[in-house]
């Protein structure tokens, strides 16, 4: 008896597509499933991809940092624009709704990037700006004291921001950013303590979201800090062997301290 191979007959629940008679020829298992229907639910599906990525290669980046497989301002640069992005795709994917966040996000695809969950979610700022970079600072006087001027305009425009009531984390954070970062082009590495509170305070700013303000109480904190670590600096640039014409131009806001 001659077999015939069919396709098998759909069940009552199965979708009514499945039951037409007149169902396209072409049709098959192997046939392309579309992951979208419109316009915007591709757009967002590139915007995943798009995070997706900005995560990976931070994964990478980070690998090749710890192996000594990329030069200090090449990867810093490179950090530098991949937190970039990821803050500025982060914040449009939760604005619509697409993700609660980016932590949830790696969870629910389980995205393989603990490097990358370390830099871009908890700290925020590239590793070398924790750290005084191995031959990072030039030894020539004029460079030395163009650094330490930066770092003098750094601390008084963070230090001018609380004064003037500027709250949110998206006007205090960059400030402490660009000091921080600073303070690793400087020689001789000032102000050890102060970089380590510094630095610990960008952490605290980049867990909490753009929109929120820090409180009366941080805002106090962060200003002694700020001072102390001045203060420090100040005196760190007055000992053998540093900067002299640095020191010079370091005076303290409001002549206060040494």
């Amino acid at each position: 008896r001659e077999r015939h191979h069919t396709m098998p007959r759909p069940t009552p629940d199965a979708p009514a597509s499945l039951e037409d008679d007149d169902v396209d020829d072409d049709a098959s298992y192997g046939a392309e499933i579309k992951l979208y229907e419109s316009t915007r639910e591709r757009r967002r599906y590139e915007d995943l991809a798009d995070f997706y990525a900005v995560l990976k290669t931070t994964e990478k980046l980070e690998k090749a940092y710890a192996r000594d497989a990329i030069r200090p301002g090449e990867y810093e640069a490179a950090c530098l624009r991949l937190i970039s992005q990821f803050k500025a795709s982060e914040a449009a994917l939760r604005r619509d709704g697409t993700i609660a966040s980016a932590d949830a996000f790696i969870d629910a695809y389980r995205v393989d990037c603990p490097r990358a969950r370390e830099r871009l979610i908890r700290c925020g700022v590239p590793a070398t700006t924790l750290s005084q970079r191995a031959g990072g600072a030039s030894s020539d006087a004029a460079e030395g004291a163009l650094r330490v001027a930066e770092c003098v305009q750094h601390f008084i425009t963070a230090m001018d921001a609380l004064k003037l009531e500027q709250r949110a984390v998206d006007e205090v954070q960059p400030l402490v950013a660009d000091l921080v970062n600073s303070l690793t082009r400087v020689p001789n590495a000032p102000c050890p303590v102060g970089r380590q509170k510094l630095g610990a305070w960008l952490v605290e700013l980049n867990a909490m979201r753009a929109a929120e303000e820090i409180s009366e109480d941080q805002a106090r904190q962060l200003a002694f800090d700020l001072d102390a670590a001045y203060s420090e600096f100040h005196r760190s640039l007055r000992t053998p062997g540093s900067n002299s014409g640095g020191a010079q131009a370091a005076g303290h806001p409001g002549g206060h301290h040494e």
